[in-house]
């Protein structure tokens, strides 16, 4: 009798070695919204961010790629919109501005961490509010 469990498998072959009840590292993501928050009091933390997720995009179960995706999405909208608003300061009008875009940053990071411990991928990934 031959037991398939301790067969070699064939070349080529693709091996599923995950198990139902694995579920995925959700830590990088967590991470990634943790710098990106961090960058706040240092600068250059969301561009180590926006590195990592585009490492890991791809790589996981859908939910979590929507995960990197969303977080990809909100460095450059981000960038877009605090580079009009810094243009804007010099008629005063980007002030407020750059604070909205904080509080914009801010709710987007808390939206994903609270996703990424319920499992399931943010909402509104497309939207470029909130």
């Amino acid at each position: 009798m031959h037991d398939d469990a301790n067969k070699a498998p064939l070349e080529g072959e693709v091996i599923n070695e995950s198990t139902s009840s694995e579920q995925p590292d959700t830590t990088m993501a967590m991470v990634i919204y943790a710098l990106y928050l961090a960058s706040f009091l240092v600068g250059f933390t969301s561009l180590v961010g926006i590195v990592i997720a585009y490492v890991y995009r791809g790589k996981g179960p859908e939910w979590l790629d929507e995960h990197y995706r969303y977080q990809i999405r909100t460095f450059w909208i981000g960038l877009l919109y605090g580079s009009i608003a810094t243009l804007l300061t010099f008629i005063l009008i980007g002030i407020p501005m750059l604070l909205a875009l904080a509080v914009w940053f801010i709710v987007r990071c808390v939206k994903g961490f609270k996703g990424l411990q319920e499992k399931r991928a943010p909402t509104n990934v497309d939207s470029w509010f909130l």
